[in-house]
């Protein structure tokens, strides 16, 4: 896929780079991400995505802009509040880069409509903030055999990963799925989310500039994937560290006697999609 001159001019830091280059741009060109969420993660992915190039970017969100996501969804702005956030986004996008094609989704992600819509992308980016969509998305994307860059948040820290179990790594083991480092979700109300403890908002652009930055990674194949380690921000303390994530022979859905085959056991989960970040 060739790049116009105008391209060629935007994109000219890249170009320099030895890891990108015309061929790695021409991926990022090609390549078509889906970011299940348009909120506090979903911000920062939409725009360096967008800056960078890639070809096509899908946001899934059902909700609309309001003023409380404002101290850190920044895809955002005042006089978009009320308006669906997919929209919202979508303008965004424009504005930053023409070249880019925005395809939105308007919907709850569901049991009934994961597979459609996640099957449309090469790379999927979750930046949802509750465990029914998590999980969700993990089993959709091993099912599809699709990639998974995963963010999460809280009050003041981060974690980030990728997700590929369709591949092997190194030792010729699978690389591990959401469900081999938390096998099950935790109960209900067990575990609060950023409404009711809050967090600091540009947490979530450092994660999510995190997030943008292991997608371009495993489009363009520079450096090393993140898949098999996590890695924790503790913004508090300034530290970053990462941690090795292994595959579990015995989980229920990429083990060797999986239980999970389909999406089934996600029907009418409660908040299936509620991507707010």
């Amino acid at each position: 896929m060739s790049l116009t001159a105008e391209e060629i001019q935007r994109y000219k830091r890249h170009l320099v780079l030895r890891e990108v280059g015309g061929a790695g741009q021409q991926k990022l060109k090609a390549a078509r991400v889906l970011l299940v969420g348009a909120g506090g993660l979903g911000s920062p992915l939409a725009v360096y995505l967008a800056a960078a190039g890639v070809g096509t970017i899908g946001l899934v969100d059902d909700d609309v802009v309001s003023l409380s996501n404002l101290q850190r969804q920044i895809l955002h702005d005042t006089q978009h509040v009320g308006a669906p956030k997919v929209e919202s986004g979508r303008q965004a996008i424009g504005r930053l880069n023409p070249h880019v094609a925005v395809q939105t989704h308007a919907v709850r992600l569901t049991a009934a409509n994961a597979l459609e819509i996640i099957g449309q992308y090469d790379i999927v980016c979750d930046g949802s903030d509750n465990f029914a969509t998590r999980y969700l998305v993990s089993d959709a994307c091993y099912l599809a055999k699709k990639t998974l860059v995963f963010g999460a948040v809280g009050p003041f820290d981060g974690y980030v990963t990728t997700f590929k179990p369709h591949e092997r790594g190194p030792g010729g083991k699978p690389y591990p799925t959401y469900r081999c480092l938390f096998p099950e979700a935790p109960p209900p109300g067990t575990v609060a989310n950023c409404s009711e403890v809050g967090v600091l908002g540009a947490i979530v652009g450092v994660i999510g500039t995190l997030q943008a930055v292991e997608v371009l990674k495993e489009i363009t194949g520079a450096g090393e994937s993140l898949a098999g380690r996590l890695l924790i921000y503790d913004a508090l303390g300034a530290r970053f560290e990462s941690v090795k994530i292994v595959w579990d022979p015995d989980n229920a859905l990429s083990g060797e006697k999986p239980t999970i085959t389909d999406l089934s056991a996600h029907a009418g989960a409660e908040n299936a999609a509620a991507c707010r970040g």
